[in-house]
């Protein structure tokens, strides 16, 4: 069951927002908000470090909240390679 967990992990989780927009969309959406929440809190003097370091505790927070501490612990052992890999580097646009 935790395997099923943790897939359902790597996808959208679905709202009532999500039922005509892809889930394709729905991480774009997303992804545009979160930069936009993040260039105005780095405009205001927010450290980029400090936003850092609370957006992976509230990511992981929410994770632990919808999917339990097993389902993200097991998740997270995958977060080296993907780091490794490159699969989190992207230029964020700092206003």
């Amino acid at each position: 069951m935790s395997g099923d967990i943790v897939s359902a992990m790597n996808s959208a989780t679905p709202n009532l927002g999500a039922r005509e927009t892809s889930e394709f969309e729905q991480k774009r959406l997303a992804l545009v908000r979160l930069q936009d929440a993040w260039a105005e809190a780095f405009h205001e003097g927010v450290d980029a470090d400090c936003l850092a370091q609370t957006s992976l505790f509230l990511a992981l927070a929410e994770l632990v909240a919808t999917y339990g501490e097993e389902a993200t612990a097991k998740f997270s052992e995958n977060l080296p390679t993907k780091i490794r890999n490159g699969e989190f580097s992207i230029k964020i646009s700092r206003q």
